[in-house]
């Protein structure tokens, strides 16, 4: 399920921009998924919800390839904003889905 939303998006935005969109969509709802389901007991939906379907939405392998697409055309400066915006933005989405579901939960 996860991977075929991921196709969808990649199909809908194309390119290194889905794929960054992705995986900050998916670190968002990841932190959100961790939270909700940790607060409500439903640890055993883990491996369904964020391995499974958050795991197959997001992709590390495309963000590495899309990486280095950007390098073997010397786009190396294009490369480190992409491999920079990724890594940050992804990671402050996924911050953002755990203040905002612990908020939402309180």
């Amino acid at each position: 399920m996860g991977a075929t939303l991921r196709y969808a998006v990649a199909l809908a935005i194309g390119g290194a921009v889905a794929t960054i969109a992705v995986n900050i969509i998916g670190s968002f709802l990841m932190g959100c998924a961790f939270v909700y389901l940790s607060t409500k007991g439903l640890d055993a939906w883990q491996p369904l919800v964020m391995t499974g379907v958050l795991g197959g939405f997001t992709t590390f392998s495309a963000f590495s390839l899309d990486a280095f697409r950007l390098i073997e055309k010397g786009d190396i400066g294009q490369a480190a904003i992409y491999i920079a915006l990724s890594v940050i933005l992804s990671i402050a989405a996924l911050i953002a889905g755990i203040l905002i579901m612990r908020g939402v939960l309180a």
